[in-house]
């Protein structure tokens, strides 16, 4: 069996990374199956979300672990881990507390695109959801604008 043969329909985990050593996961909440989010992980990252079954990602802007919820209480709770045909993404099954976005909305997907095939220069994005948390209130030392839909 080749590695990638292997890699897709074996049994080992053999995780495909970039060239800094990432590979992209998706929170989805465990019962509605809803997108949350979208992070990066490492190897330390998943093996420190298996050992405590809170999300753990690898910060690409702070270059550090963060673990969801450490600072705002909106943490993830891993009740599945799923590893695609390739073994280069993650979905993270999680109950979700709180928000899922810094921006106080419980999914990070809180906004669709509208367009028209005649105009796509002209798409615009409009929002799906309301926030459900104040992020001001959840993060007083980030700097937030007051956006509302």
């Amino acid at each position: 069996m080749s590695d990638d043969s292997a890699r897709e329909l074996g049994t080992a985990l053999a995780l495909k990374t970039d060239a800094q050593g990432l590979f992209t996961v998706v929170a989805v909440d465990a019962d509605t199956e809803a997108v949350l989010m979208v992070a990066h992980m490492n190897r330390a990252a998943l093996d420190r979300t298996i050992a405590t079954r809170r999300a753990t990602y690898w910060s690409r802007s702070r270059q550090k672990f963060w673990v969801k919820g450490e600072e705002s209480g909106h943490e993830q709770e891993v009740r599945e881990i799923w590893i695609d045909c390739d073994q280069d993404a993650i979905v993270l099954k999680v109950r979700q507390k709180g928000a899922a976005c810094h921006n106080g909305y419980r999914s990070c997907f809180y906004r669709r695109l509208r367009w028209s095939a005649e105009n796509p220069a002209a798409a615009v994005l409009e929002f799906a959801a309301s926030p459900v948390v104040d992020p001001q209130q959840v993060y007083p030392s980030a700097k937030h604008r007051n956006v509302s839909p």
